[in-house]
Formats: C-alpha cells, sequence, structure tokens
C-alpha cells in the first residue's frame, strides 16, 4: 500500500483554556487533490451482529465486536478507489475522534519496526474499526493501541480523541509503536505532519500513554540521540529541508495566532507542541487557525510579499482541504446536546463551519449524498461550499469583503441557533431529544443554503461586471 501525501493540521484544546469550558479537537482533512467528493453521514447501532471492516486501499480486515454504538463519519464518496476515510465525528457515548493527521517517521526507527502495509491497520478503516466500541477518550487510546498489537500499522497516523473533560493525542510511528499524550486542561496543542509529542513521562499513565516495550525497544536498537531525557519526537521524528517549508510553518503560525507576543521562527524544528495562552481560547480562534493562509505575514499567497515569500511555505487552508471540523463536547449544554462537530465542507478560508450535533442522526440530504461531480442545482453541500470558494478565490480582491461579511453574519446566526436549540433539549427522552435536534438542523442547513446560494448569486453578477472582454465608447461619438 502505498499512502499518497496528505497534509492535515491539528488544533487541541483543554477545557480550562477554552473561553466556555468545552473541549475542543479540531484537524483539517487535506487529501492528495484538490477534488476528494465527501459526505456526511451516521451510521446506525447495532447489537448481536459480529462482523468485520475491510480495508480498499490494502488487505487489512479487522474483527469488530458484535455490539457497536451509533457513530458519524465524513466518507470519501469514490471509496472503492480513494478508501473509506470516516475522518471524524462523535459516537452516542459522546466520545469524539478525529483520524487521521499523517505523521511521518525516520528510516532509523523504521528499520527495526517497519510499517505492515499488506495487512495493517490505515486511514481507510481506522474510524469505523474504533469509533463505534468507545466510552471515552482514553478508552479510544488504549482500544486503537490494543489494534494496533493485533494488526500492525500501514502507516504514520496522529488520532485524536475527546469527551467532555480530556482531549488525547495519539501517535502511531511504526508498524508497532506509538505514544498518545493528555492535552493538560490549561493548554492547546498544535502540529502539522510531524511527530509531535516531546518528553515523555512514563512515571505518569495519567498523563501519557505507550505501546508495550516501547522503552526496551529504543534502547536495544540505540534509537535515543539525545544524553537526557525521553523525546518522542527526536526519537521517532524527522527533522529535514521538507519538514521546514512544509510542516513547522503551520505549527508555527498556529502559535502566533494564539499567542502572537511570543516570537518564534517557522524553520524551528523544535517548535513546541503543547503551549499556554493569557487569555481564553475561543471555537472562532479554532477556526481562525484552521482557515488560515499565513495573513499578516509575507508568507500569505493571497498577501503582498514577494513572489518567493509567497511560496515559501505550505499554507494551512488550501483548495485540497476537503472538510475542517472541530469537534466541540460543551459542558454548558444538556449532555444530549453537549457534542457539536463545526464541519466546513468547501475551503475553510471561504466558507462556515456548520454545526451538527452529536445526537442528531437525520442527516440532511444536502450532506447525505453528494454526487460525484458538480450539478448546477447546488443541492449538495459538499459542491455548493466548493462552488463558492471557487467564486471567491477567483476575484480574490473584489469579493473577499463581501465574503467576510457573509462569514461574519453566519457565525452569529449560528451561535446564537446552537444557544437557542441546545438547552431545549433539557429533560427530553433521548428519542425525542435526537428527533428534535434533528428537525432544527434541517431547518438550519437550508437557512444557510439559503444565504450561500444568495451570495454566490450577487458574486456572479458583481464578476460579469469585471469581464476585460469590454470597451467603453466614448459618449461624443
Amino acid at each position: 500500500m502505498k499512502k499518497n501525501l496528505s497534509a492535515c493540521t491539528t488544533v487541541l484544546v483543554g477545557k480550562e483554556a477554552t473561553i466556555d469550558g468545552s473541549t475542543m479537537a479540531a484537524r483539517n482533512d487535506d487529501t492528495f487533490g484538490p477534488l476528494t467528493p465527501q459526505r456526511f453521514v451516521t451510521y446506525p447501532a447495532y447489537h448481536n451482529h459480529p462482523n468485520q471492516v475491510k480495508a480498499y486501499l490494502n488487505k487489512c480486515v479487522v474483527d469488530r465486536p458484535a455490539d457497536g454504538y451509533r457513530y458519524q463519519g465524513t466518507p470519501n464518496v469514490n471509496y472503492k478507489t480513494e478508501g473509506v476515510f470516516d475522518e471524524s465525528g462523535f459516537n452516542e457515548k459522546n466520545v469524539g475522534m478525529s483520524a487521521t493527521e499523517s505523521v511521518y517517521a525516520n528510516e532509523r526507527v523504521l528499520a527495526c519496526d517497519p510499517l505492515n502495509t499488506e495487512t495493517g491497520i490505515n486511514e481507510d478503516l481506522i474510524v469505523a474499526a474504533t469509533l463505534p466500541f468507545i466510552n471515552s477518550a482514553k478508552d479510544g487510546v488504549k482500544y486503537l493501541g490494543q489494534l494496533i498489537a493485533k494488526y500492525g500499522s500501514a502507516e504514520g497516523n496522529g488520532v485524536i480523541f475527546s469527551d467532555k473533560n480530556d482531549v488525547w493525542y495519539m501517535e502511531i510511528v511504526t508498524g508497532h509503536h506509538w505514544v498518545a499524550e493528555r492535552i493538560p486542561d490549561d493548554a492547546y496543542a498544535v502540529t502539522g505532519n510531524r511527530v509531535a509529542i516531546q518528553q515523555v513521562d512514563f512515571n505518569d499513565p495519567n498523563n501519557f500513554m505507550w505501546s508495550e516495550g516501547i522503552q526496551e525497544f529504543v534502547e536495544k536498537n540505540h534509537l535515543n540521540p539525545d544524553k537526557y531525557g525521553w523525546d518522542f519526537r527526536h526519537i521517532f521524528g524527522t527533522a529535514d529541508v521538507f519538514d521546514q517549508h512544509y510542516n513547522t510553518p503551520r505549527q508555527w503560525y498556529g502559535h502566533k495566532v494564539l499567542n502572537p507576543s511570543v516570537e518564534q521562527d517557522p524553520l524551528d524544528f523544535d517548535l513546541p507542541f503543547i503551549m499556554r495562552t493569557n487569555h481564553r481560547i475561543t471555537l472562532a480562534d479554532v477556526q481562525k487557525i484552521l482557515s488560515s493562509h499565513y495573513q499578516g505575514t509575507p508568507y500569505d499567497p493571497l498577501g503582498h510579499g514577494t513572489e518567493e515569500q509567497k511560496h515559501l511555505f505550505r499554507p494551512i487552508s488550501l483548495n485540497r482541504t476537503q472538510n475542517s471540523h472541530v469537534l466541540q463536547v460543551r459542558n454548558d449544554l444538556p449532555e444530549a446536546a453537549s457534542t457539536i462537530m463545526w464541519m466546513s465542507f468547501g475551503i475553510p478560508t471561504f466558507t462556515p463551519y456548520i454545526p451538527f450535533f452529536g445526537n442528531a442522526d437525520d442527516i440532511d440530504v444536502s450532506y447525505r449524498e453528494t454526487p460525484k461531480k458538480l450539478n448546477m442545482d447546488l443541492k449538495s453541500a459538499y459542491w455548493m461550499y466548493r462552488a463558492l470558494s471557487m467564486i471567491v478565490e477567483s476575484h480574490h480582491a473584489e469579493f473577499a469583503q463581501d465574503d467576510l461579511n457573509y462569514l461574519k453574519d453566519s457565525r452569529e446566526y449560528l451561535y446564537r441557533w446552537v444557544n437557542e436549540v441546545a438547552p431545549k433539549v433539557k429533560g427530553m427522552s433521548d428519542k425525542d431529544a435526537c428527533a428534535y435536534l434533528s428537525d432544527e438542523t434541517h431547518k438550519m442547513v437550508a437557512e444557510m443554503a439559503k444565504r450561500t446560494k444568495g451570495l454566490m448569486s450577487s458574486l456572479i453578477m458583481h464578476g460579469l461586471e469585471l469581464s476585460k472582454l469590454t470597451f467603453i465608447m466614448d459618449k461624443n461619438l
């Protein structure tokens, strides 16, 4: 199995670091090509039905338990050729999972424990093999760790698990070895495609988990380059010119957004994974990072730097971003409405994050059914938001302000919608809460489609006036 180069960006925030006491686990799902149509679905719970899940990109077959929870996913439409890649969602126990952040180990460690490319766990099926069977974020790490021990790993993957209390980040780097770290409640973390976890404390099982025998593996094979400490990134990760232009700048910019007073170098191999701020982090802050392209720096491809500067670093948001999501668990809302996946199906620079409750299982048809190709009726949410992205970028100087106004108005409407809808499920049965949240979500999706198509119509009209095929006659002729 050869995995196409992918490049996701991850932002994680503990509950005491956020403005509302929520946990947030966020990631951009970036694919190899600019168009990899996706859809948003809910897989039903099942009981007394042992089965298997099979990968499309290698020969991996995972045995699944007889009972599984309902869970969400955002699979590829062309799954038979591109793999399923469910990517992100919540299960009915209010546990979130986002998978994966591709990570790459160095040749020293891979020589000692090669990836199991033929039959190992890969991103294609990792969500389906894990999310229906876990009851907490930490449980997710443990469960996936057991699968890796049994089947091996086909590739390097960073996997996120979250619940109302915890956010865990798990990095699987070789065929059988991994480390996971709990993000401190008062901190946040940012990474982009490099091994992120740094010093590991093997005396602290409440905040670190690891594969069996990993310390002995490192010692036996003489893999630790440091005289002191046990730095997972130094032992297993890479540090080359590619990292400095493709990966480290994204981590640098995430810290720049949340810690603007801290001076860092975008080429630094030792940028911190976890940091703290002197302010509380908002949902908009996290979305700002994931939708960014180095605004306010010379490296912005849409900015005013030199041509060399504008193309020096790979931006965070780009045309290969198929969906951008924030898995938020709000402890100030009723349990049935506490899990929200904020998702953008377009390029997040230009399109809004739409909230979907984890317990609203009737997904709107515009998200549930995505054609393989663009239909001009724009009934599909994926294609509607991709089209909006293209329109805005095509005349960015002229359309940017209208798009910014639309995004600002959308955030105001969607924040209000969540705050009005969620409290009303208090006291409802699970069935009634699920039905209510589903009905209200249908209305919200329709409203956003109306607003989006209205903006697109306005921008197309303006664009027609910007054509270079024009000529002004002298009024005196």
